[in-house]
């Protein structure tokens, strides 16, 4: 497996275990060349987005008092119940598309025995997301979770948000304490996002059960949801032959490869768990992408 650890930030073997501010600001050239993933964009303008997108594409502006023909979603209850009177939500149409980008930094992601880590190349493919949503003129948000934290920045637009972004990123051990799991990460990030959003959720999936997937569904139901899968090749298929030895410099694991029906279950373990996210994608009409430690990002989101 992969060290974590150095004693020269900026070696290539650094790049390989943690990423870097620079090494994501380097990416908006590279970004250049992406589209946001399916959604077709007819210009670079401001609402230049068909009608693909899920939700109202509209933001509040202002309640009146109900009219008759008034869509009876619309109403506003707060204010109706504080002044006795029925209104109405008007909105106005949403001018920047806002883009959520979700990103798993736990324990599980600081791995790879090829490549990168799965946290750096979980990395990556944000970077590569926010570039490309900024340089359309996109607003970016995120969520940024580990084992013990959970960060959320509310959509901005420009270059800030998107070094906002990546600061977050590149720090640990920041933002609100909580013990973090799949389904309490997904309804708060469901509380965040607005109707008609794009979202992105990068990470192994290690955890996600089927406890949380109402909370997938209530995402899909008003959102674009792409579900993008990192793993590392030892996850997917065991070398045969022989024993290895495996270690996260606490705990110690050896593996005999020899052992055929050993062998097959964890190639079927792993090829369960990826049918069981394509499954759930299909379900919600949500997208399913995987890249491996070894791929190139770019091509994956290609």
């Amino acid at each position: 497996m992969l060290s974590n650890k150095t004693d020269n930030p900026s070696s290539a073997a650094y790049e390989r275990v943690a990423v870097s501010l620079k090494s994501l600001v380097d990416l908006a050239q590279t970004a250049g060349s992406l589209k946001l993933h399916r959604w077709s964009i007819r210009s670079r303008q401001t609402g230049g987005y068909v009608s693909r997108s899920k939700g109202r594409g509209m933001e509040f502006d202002e309640a009146r008092l109900y009219q008759p023909g008034d869509d009876i979603r619309s109403i506003d209850w707060r204010v109706t119940a504080r002044t006795g009177k029925t209104h109405t939500k008007l909105f106005r149409e949403e001018r920047e598309r806002p883009v959520f980008i979700a990103v798993d930094k736990r324990m599980a992601m600081q791995f790879a025995t090829r490549g990168v880590f799965k946290s750096v190349q979980a990395a990556k493919l944000a970077g590569l997301l926010a570039w490309t949503a900024q340089q359309h003129g996109d607003r970016i948000g995120g969520q940024i979770f580990s084992d013990s934290t959970c960060m959320e920045m509310k959509p901005q637009h420009g270059r800030h948000a998107v070094l906002r972004f990546f600061h977050s990123l590149v720090q640990t051990g920041e933002g609100h304490p909580v013990e973090f799991n799949f389904e309490l990460g997904l309804a708060r990030l469901s509380q965040h996002a607005r109707p008609g959003s794009l979202i992105y959720i990068i990470s192994d999936f290690r955890g996600l059960e089927s406890n949380a997937e109402h909370h997938l569904r209530r995402l899909a139901q008003h959102n674009d949801v792409v579900l993008i899968q990192v793993y590392d090749p030892l996850e997917s298929s065991l070398p045969s032959g022989g024993h290895f030895r495996l270690t996260d410099s606490r705990r110690d694991v050896v593996i005999d490869t020899r052992d055929r029906d050993r062998l097959s279950d964890y190639q079927q373990r792993f090829n369960a768990r990826c049918r069981y996210l394509e499954n759930l994608a299909k379900k919600f009409r949500m997208t399913f992408i995987q890249c491996s430690t070894v791929q190139d990002p770019v091509q994956s989101l290609r």
